[in-house]
C-alpha cells in the first residue's frame, strides 16, 4: 500500500471570509449610508486587515469596486429601457443612468459624508471607478457603430472619455460638499457631443 507524500501545512489560518463576502460587507455599508471602514469590516467578517488589502490595495479601491457593483445596475438597465437605435437610443441611455445616479441615496450621503475622496475615487483616471465608466460608456458606441446606426464624429473612446468626464463635472460638485446633479442641463450637452 503506497502513501501519500507528506502536505506542506499553510502558514496561518484560513481566511474565515471570501473577496466577495468583503464586497457584499462594504456593499452594505454603502447602500445603507455607512462610512465603509475596513478595520470594522475585518472583525465582522473574522478577517485580517491585511488580507482585506492584500484583496483590495487600498479602502479606495474596496469603495470603487463597490461603486462599480452599485452603478453598473443602473447603466445596463437605463440602456435597456432606451428604446431606438443611435445617438438617441445613446442619448436616453446617457440621460437615464445620470438621473439615476443624481438621485443615488446612498451616493449622495457618501458624497456629502466624504467629499474629498468620493470626488477623488470617483473621478481619479487612476483608480477603477472612472476608467470601467469609459470602457462600458465606449463599449456602448462602439456597439452602435458595429451596427451601422451611429458615426460619430471622433473615434468612440475618445467620445467615451469626454461623455463620463462630462457628467463628472455636471453630477459632482468639487466646491461644496453635496451632489451637483444638474442632469438637464447635462443632457443639453450630451446631445451636442452626440451630434443631436
Amino acid at each position: 500500500m503506497k502513501s501519500s507524500p507528506p502536505t506542506t501545512p499553510r502558514r496561518g489560518r484560513p481566511p474565515a471570509a471570501s473577496r466577495e463576502d468583503v464586497l457584499a460587507t462594504a456593499m452594505r455599508c454603502f447602500l445603507h449610508g455607512r462610512r465603509i471602514d475596513v478595520k470594522e469590516i475585518a472583525a465582522e467578517l473574522g478577517l485580517g486587515r491585511t488580507t482585506i488589502y492584500r484583496w483590495f490595495d487600498s479602502r479606495e479601491a474596496l469603495i470603487g469596486d463597490v461603486l462599480i457593483r452599485a452603478c453598473e445596475p443602473l447603466l445596463h438597465e437605463a440602456r435597456t429601457c432606451a428604446r431606438g437605435r443611435g445617438a438617441a437610443a445613446l442619448l436616453a441611455t446617457f440621460d437615464r443612468f445620470n438621473r439615476s445616479i443624481a438621485q443615488a441615496p446612498a451616493l449622495r450621503q457618501f458624497v456629502d459624508n466624504e467629499r474629498d475622496a468620493a470626488l477623488r475615487i470617483l473621478t481619479s483616471g487612476a483608480g477603477n471607478v472612472q476608467p470601467r465608466m469609459v470602457a462600458l460608456i465606449t463599449g456602448m458606441i462602439e456597439d452602435e457603430v458595429r451596427a451601422g446606426t451611429y458615426q460619430p464624429k471622433v473615434e468612440p473612446a475618445t467620445l467615451g472619455y469626454a461623455i463620463v468626464r462630462l457628467a463628472e463635472a455636471f453630477l459632482y460638485n468639487d466646491g461644496a460638499a453635496a451632489m451637483r446633479g444638474d442632469v438637464d442641463r447635462l443632457r443639453e450637452v450630451e446631445a451636442a457631443l452626440l451630434g443631436i
